[in-house]
């Protein structure tokens, strides 16, 4: 049997968000026993140039909630930038968990060539084109665990003790 684009992305996005949403506990419980504010916290960055902790969450999130949408050939939901609070992140996490789930195998698979178009900033053209499978597989999955990663790295080098196992979750 093969793998089909839902089983390749919807069960991917949802377990790289509720692993990032278990970091952030972690990192949270470090904040807690130091002292440290979430407002401190969501704007700590690895360095100066790169966005700030909140901002990994909320581009991870956007991530796998527009990569399903677009794979199932859906206008993406969007989500406000306003979090400001871990626990109003959480929710973010969960809306966006609950938003990709909210998409079935039918509407996903068979995507592989499907157009992907959509605007950005970083292109020439102003947008980018991709097939479908081309898309999951080279821009949305990448940017993701990107994102995840960075989120990770921030909150481990501001003291929370994480480990491999905490980013890759249970088993």
């Amino acid at each position: 049997m093969s793998l089909s684009m839902h089983q390749a992305s919807v069960p991917v996005f949802v377990r790289a968000l509720g692993n990032l949403r278990h970091v952030l506990q972690q990192g949270e419980a470090h904040a807690k026993a130091k002292n440290v504010s979430d407002a401190v916290l969501l704007q700590t960055r690895l360095i100066p140039d790169m966005l700030p902790l909140v901002k990994q969450v909320q581009i991870a999130c956007d991530m796998a909630c527009r990569g399903s949408a677009r794979l199932a050939g859906a206008e993406p939901k969007s989500f406000e930038d306003s979090e400001a609070t871990l626990a109003e992140l959480y929710v973010r996490i969960d809306n966006a968990v609950a938003y990709v789930q909210g998409f079935q195998p039918a509407q996903i698979d068979g995507s592989e060539t499907r157009a992907v178009v959509f605007p950005t900033r970083n292109s020439p053209t102003g947008e980018l084109r991709f097939e479908g499978r081309a898309y999951l597989f080279e821009y949305v999955l990448p940017n993701l665990f990107f994102h995840c990663t960075t989120a990770y790295a921030i909150l481990r080098e501001a003291g929370a003790v994480l480990g491999k196992r905490d980013f890759l979750g249970e088993f």
